[in-house]
């Protein structure tokens, strides 16, 4: 047996909503509308290994986030969130194991760590 894909699933009353969120802030197309569900994807050639973090807490203290997505750039991700109103709740700070990173909370509610791996550090 091969896991093929581990796809988190945000419950939400409006997923058209997160979608747009999770759209703009990541540029991330749609890949299925059902309406009640709205799975997303990045777009182009990317694809990754399936993963599953277990976890206490979020790192340096703060509360475990419900999802992570790691970009290759976080300052899009910055100026996006600042031109949308939307809080940063911690960061952006550089970690001790090698990232940059920020907390958002997404229309639901649910929080959200976004990353970037700093060059020369460790992965």
């Amino acid at each position: 047996m091969t896991v093929l894909r581990i796809t988190p699933n945000l419950a939400c009353d409006d997923p058209a909503g997160m979608a747009d969120f999770y759209r703009t802030l990541f540029d991330l197309d749609v890949a299925m509308d059902m309406g009640f569900i709205v799975t997303m994807e990045p777009g182009g050639a990317h694809r990754q290994s399936p993963q599953l973090s277990a976890l206490t807490e979020g790192g340096s203290g703060t509360p475990a986030p419900a999802l992570s997505i790691e970009v290759d750039d976080l300052d899009p991700v910055i100026a996006r969130a600042r031109l949308r109103g939307i809080a940063i709740d911690y960061g952006p700070v550089e970690e001790p194991w090698g990232v940059r990173r920020l907390f958002v909370r997404d229309p639901a509610g649910h929080l959200v760590n976004v990353l970037q791996h700093l060059p020369g550090r460790p992965a």
